[in-house]
């Protein structure tokens, strides 16, 4: 290790006084921002997916260029926890965003419980008539193979009506098999889905036999984060849940949309709350999340129930009579209710008919629905309001056809013949009757890397390739495991002189605008694809140190200059000599010896 022009280090850092500068990235322009302070004891966590291609040191020399600690990871969906200060949230946000190597970036939200709290009780429960489930029972009464995932605060483990329902779960607030009921509001969403029935106690449900899986994410107060939403529905799905269901509003959200189709992938349905503030939501149509609104006796729709385009069905869940922790029953409304009762809907046609894809029961759900409010699809009551006599009767009598298609692929850039340099993305196009599962990427002959969302892009670094014809190809695949294949593109990489992406640096020590004396260590961080090759320091544009390695830093004896303002810059250098700045102002003040005369 070399280190030119550096004193002694003090290993004693003050951890809780650390501040950092970030830059902007934005396509090959490198520019310094505010000095934003980080607070350790008030972290928040983001939600961070790098595009397909991306190295793991690229991944990790960006992320600790800003700071940032990884605290989780789904592999899955290759999705990152970080945590930062929530103070500098937007700020750091903002940068990733603006970075065209990211995929997408979120805040990991606390998501409040979809639920309307009513004290009546009713000794009926009009919810079951009006859907005609009685009926629909001669058909099916659910199968204990077909397990519900209930997303929630935990169940009653010792509720007479639930008790003999459940198989194990998983706490993924505690991290432990504890998934107790800490909140209240899992029991009742559970009792709705899937009660046991037909006991002489206690309440009846719409899929009486099928299984319920508890999984926690929540706190004590009922709120779910996103990042363990998405955890629990991997989780589920890895172990054959056919349905899940989140009485949360999540509306958009790229990591739950990805972890929900990862659960249709894998065969089965995840249900969703749509919301209970009778207010319009633009978000678009989830094709891997099913929400439902709320409505009441008379067919309407409840006075709480949100709407939009992402409404996709309504089900009851006014005054919906279900399971309370405790041993006890009540009478409850919102939209936590109507989702539970449409995934126990989903859960006995997966019953009546096994073969049928999640696809096809949401086609049958959707055919079948009792047409409200305007003709059509509408905001407020999506396809209608769910119908289980008409949907079993559909999935007992489908002829189930084997899914020999496969998906139709194109590489729609770059195109045939072109010439590429730097840094490019490569967008696919794919399409499926049913759906696409995963699209891989192919370069010359070889798996370069894989997508598993639309819209399927690929991050591809030409700088690392050798200048000449190279072969593009990619391959689609549905979830009946068909697979289709593009028309290869062969395309001509042309680097001139290496690189000249420009690297990533900043300065983390000290902080803009600060007042310094004395002997001071400047610390820097940077970053490059190629790898950093040497970090500069000036100070007034005077070259007083360069660092090889990281850690990067400079010890300055600032009584080499007058006291006053004085401007720190740090430049990095990558492998190809392309170099980027970030500059700060400190003022310096060095108290003056002078002689004290005694009269």
């Amino acid at each position: 290790m070399i280190k030119i022009g550096k004193k002694h280090e003090n290993k004693k850092l003050q951890a809780s006084s650390l501040i950092l500068t970030f830059i902007i990235f934005t396509g090959l322009f490198v520019a310094p921002i505010a000095w934003l302070n980080i607070s350790l004891g008030n972290l928040s966590n983001l939600i961070i997916k790098f595009k397909p291609g991306v190295s793991e040191q690229y991944k990790l020399e960006l992320l600790n260029s800003l700071g940032l600690e990884i605290k989780d990871e789904i592999p899955q969906t290759q999705v990152l926890t970080v945590s930062s200060s929530k103070e500098n949230l937007q700020y750091i946000k903002s940068i990733l965003l603006s970075n065209p190597l990211i995929d997408f970036v979120e805040e990991d939200f606390k998501i409040p419980p979809s639920i309307i709290p009513n004290d009546q009780y009713y000794s009926s429960q009009w919810h079951l008539e009006k859907i005609q489930a009685s009926k629909a029972w001669d058909i099916s009464t659910g199968d204990p193979n077909v397990i519900i995932a209930v997303l929630d605060s935990g169940v009653d483990p010792n509720h007479p009506d639930l008790s003999s329902k459940l198989i194990q779960g998983y706490n993924f607030y505690d991290n432990n098999y504890n998934t107790s009921d800490v909140y209240g509001h899992g029991t009742k969403v559970a009792g709705v889905a899937a009660a046991l029935t037909n006991n002489f106690i206690g309440v009846s449900s719409i899929s009486w036999q099928c299984s319920i899986m508890p999984l926690r994410v929540t706190d004590t107060n009922g709120y779910a984060y996103s990042s363990l939403l998405a955890k629990a529905l991997i989780y589920a799905a890895d172990r054959g849940a056919k349905v899940a269901v989140i009485s949360f509003a999540i509306f958009g959200g790229s990591m739950i949309s990805d972890a929900a189709k990862y659960f249709m992938d894998k065969g089965g349905l995840v249900i969703a709350a749509g919301g209970n503030d009778n207010s319009y939501h633009s978000d678009p149509d989830n094709p891997y999340i099913i929400s439902v609104s709320a409505t009441t006796s008379s067919d309407s729709r409840a006075s709480f129930s949100s709407y939009g385009p992402y409404i996709d069905l309504s089900a009851p869940g006014s005054s919906i009579y279900t399971t309370i922790r405790g041993g006890s029953y009540g009478s409850v409304s919102g939209t936590s209710f109507s989702a539970p009762l449409t995934a126990g809907l989903a859960a006995l046609i997966f019953s009546a008919n096994p073969s049928l894809s999640p696809t096809q029961v949401e086609q049958i759900m959707k055919s079948t629905a009792i047409d409200l409010g305007d003709q059509g699809y509408d905001v407020y009551y999506g396809y209608g309001r769910i119908d289980a006599l008409g949907a079993l009767t559909l999935a007992s009598n489908s002829v189930i056809y084997r899914d020999d298609e496969p998906p139709s692929v194109k590489i729609n850039y770059p195109s045939d013949g072109a010439t590429v340099s730097g840094s490019i993305t490569i967008n696919v196009d794919a399409y499926d009757n049913d759906c696409v599962s995963k699209v891989e990427l192919y370069k010359d002959g070889k798996l370069y890397a894989i997508d598993n969302t639309a819209p399927f892009s690929f991050y591809w670094d030409t700088i690392n390739e050798s200048n000449g014809y190279h072969t593009l190809m990619a391959k689609a695949y549905d979830a009946s495991n068909n697979i289709g294949e593009s028309d290869p593109v062969t395309v001509n990489v042309y680097n001139e002189v290496g690189d000249k992406t420009l690297p990533i640096v900043s300065i983390t020590k000290p902080k803009n605008g600060s007042k310094v004396s004395g002997n001071i260590k400047i610390s820097a961080s940077a970053s490059d694809e190629s790898g950093i090759d040497r970090v500069e320091f000036y100070v007034d544009g005077n070259l007083i140190g360069i660092d090889y390695s990281n850690p990067y830093y400079y010890y300055w004896d600032t009584k080499s200059v007058s006291n006053g303002w004085h401007t720190i810059t740090v430049r990095a250098y990558d492998k190809f000599g392309n170099f980027a700045d970030a500059s700060i102002m400190v003022n310096v003040y060095n108290r003056l010896l002078t002689s004290r005369i005694r009269r």
